[in-house]
């Protein structure tokens, strides 16, 4: 890539393994999920350090089928109308989930340096109707989970984790994703690894991974174990199996394409982060140079999906004419995540919500924050560009 280029949002990381991993599918003529798939779903649950890896065709549909599958749990069922605590910044599919199984959302504000939730505010929104906490890590950002955990106590509340962003992060160790009952990831093209379109979820807990393996594929019997938490026993009569359905499911299977390129991308997993740790060094020592500019504050490892920007009150120029100086140098940038998701008109018309206190930090970043790509590779020449655009408005 030539600095002609720019500085994009989000580029390849596929070079001709990956080109090699789609031509293999195409020569077995086996399209829909098999083998490819399985092998990927087990070097992805290795690579998490998880008991159970699931692919599914996006990472919206990893939250989906999360939320769809706790509901028939034995022991930790969501049931219609429970409480659980989400953070005012996310993505959308974070959210529908949880409304479209009649959950009761709670958004808390998050904290102005981190992104994560504010602690203080979470602590404060538990209450005895709370069953389920959605932990969010944003742009790669683990959250502090032995914080949220003391919080949390000895009451029976879920961690839910939607990870899309954050694939490779790490908090004491131990992979972003893998704290709560489930995590959720996105292998999008913009995302860590990207296998077209694509999602995962892990669990250590086997009844949930068999309740997933059924509603993933129509809710019926036919991709379950023999002896499993479903229905006990399957039969064994493979013709009585292969139409025999009994949860209200979809179809959120994945194409072998996306598995045999997934078993390509998450060997270079450790590679990419490396470099996108690399990269977020050389951005902070850039932004120091502009104290009129807010950056996201890492949490434990950050596998720095992106860069957030927050323009502070009084740092004499505007979001608009960050955003503008950005397009005048060719610098990618789009709002952080959805901002303030609690201000769209599909929350306020349309699910079953509340807002504990103020979502102050949240709506900062909704009107003042803003964040530009990171990539799998040195951004030499990159920053210069950035620089140029910082120069412009701060300078």
């Amino acid at each position: 890539m030539s600095d002609t280029d720019g500085f994009p949002l989000a580029t390849t990381s596929w070079d001709d393994k990956e080109y090699a991993a789609i031509e293999r599918v195409v020569k077995s003529g086996m399209f829909s999920m098999g083998a490819e798939v399985a092998k990927f779903e087990d070097q992805f649950a290795r690579a998490m350090g998880s008991a159970h890896a699931l692919m599914v065709n996006s990472g919206s549909s990893a939250n989906l089928i999360i939320v769809a599958a706790l509901r028939y749990h034995s022991k930790h069922g969501l049931p219609e109308g429970a409480e659980v605590i989400v953070p005012a910044v996310s993505w959308s599919t974070t959210y529908y989930p949880l409304h479209q199984y009649g959950l009761l959302q709670k958004f808390v504000d998050i904290d102005p340096d981190t992104l994560n939730y504010d602690l203080e505010a979470l602590a404060d929104a538990i209450t005895d109707e709370t069953r389920a906490i959605m932990v969010v890590n944003l742009l790669g950002n683990p959250n502090e989970f032995d914080r949220i955990k003391a919080i949390i106590g000895d009451r029976n509340i879920l961690i839910l984790e939607d990870n899309c962003e954050s694939l490779g992060a790490t908090y004491q160790g131990r992979q972003a994703g893998t704290f709560g009952i489930a995590g959720s990831y996105s292998s999008f093209f913009s995302h860590h690894i990207a296998t077209m379109e694509g999602g995962l979820v892990v669990t250590d807990d086997e009844e949930l991974y068999h309740i997933m393996l059924s509603v993933r594929s129509h809710g019926w019997t036919r991709h379950l174990p023999k002896v499993n938490h479903v229905t006990g026993e399957k039969s064994d009569d493979p013709f009585e199996e292969s139409f025999k359905f009994v949860l209200p499911g979809y179809n959120l299977r994945p194409l072998e394409m996306s598995g045999a390129i997934g078993q390509e991308q998450i060997a270079k997993l450790p590679m990419i982060v490396s470099e996108r740790r690399n990269n977020a060094e050389q951005f902070r020592a850039l932004m120091q140079g502009y104290p009129q500019i807010r950056i996201q504050r890492e949490i434990g490892e950050s596998s720095w999906f992106g860069f957030s920007m927050v323009v502070e009150p009084d740092a004499g120029f505007s979001r608009a004419d960050l955003i503008a100086a950005l397009g005048k140098y060719n610098v990618d940038c789009r709002p952080i995540v959805a901002g303030d998701f609690a201000k769209n008109d599909v929350v306020t018309k349309h699910m079953a919500h509340v807002i504990h206190g103020e979502l102050r930090h949240a709506n900062d970043i909704d009107q003042n924050g803003l964040f530009v790509g990171n990539h799998h590779y040195p951004l030499e020449g990159r920053w210069e560009l950035l620089r140029a655009a910082l120069d412009e408005v701060a300078g």
